[in-house]
């Protein structure tokens, strides 16, 4: 082998490391996004032992408005646990979960619903819940219905306020006025 092929061999063998420096550094430098936990919803997440909450919000028109309890719960314990949710006001439903089960709190369970939502739409309410012996004060976020994934969980008889249609803009009473804006 001759000066200049060897030459040509460690360039080659340089910007082989080099390109395998790069591709692999990136675990060393930047933090794993897959090991970090987070909400990736309006609502939040939080563990009580064993039961683990998802996604939890409330969806209500106001403050001192029912608001109900959307979000999953999920029971990781050999025994049924009853999950309360404690509000303003004195306000307080329950929710029942099964052994190593889940429960969704949408359309197709009873509606999880305080008497009041305890804070304006767009803003954190206070909420404890208990279940298994243990009890947390959580910061539950409040949503209204302005969204259309959100609309139908308003508890019964509630309107949502300042909603609009495409072709139209929203009215004092949420419901959009046609043809305005054209």
């Amino acid at each position: 082998m001759n000066r200049v092929q060897r030459g040509k061999l460690a360039m080659a063998a340089a910007a082989i490391g080099v390109g395998l420096l790069s591709v692999t550094g990136c675990g060393f430098v930047n933090a794993q996004q897959t090991s970090h936990q987070y909400a990736a919803s309006d609502g939040i997440v939080e563990d009580l032992g064993p039961i683990q909450l998802r996604n939890l919000l409330i969806v209500s028109t106001g403050e001192d408005e029912p608001g109900r309890v959307v979000g999953a719960i999920f029971n990781n314990s050999s025994s049924d646990v009853t999950v309360t949710f404690k509000g303003a006001s004195g306000s307080q439903t329950q929710v029942p979960v099964k052994a190593n089960s889940s429960t969704l709190l949408n359309n197709t369970t009873d509606p999880a619903t305080l008497s009041s939502a305890g804070a304006q739409p767009g803003s954190l309410a206070p909420v404890t819940v208990s279940a298994s012996g243990t009890s947390r004060e959580l910061k539950v976020p409040v949503v209204d219905g302005s969204l259309p994934e959100y609309r139908e969980y308003l508890p019964a008889g509630a309107t949502p306020t300042g909603t609009a249609s495409p072709t139209g803009t929203a009215s004092p009473t949420g419901t959009a006025s046609p043809g305005a804006g054209h």
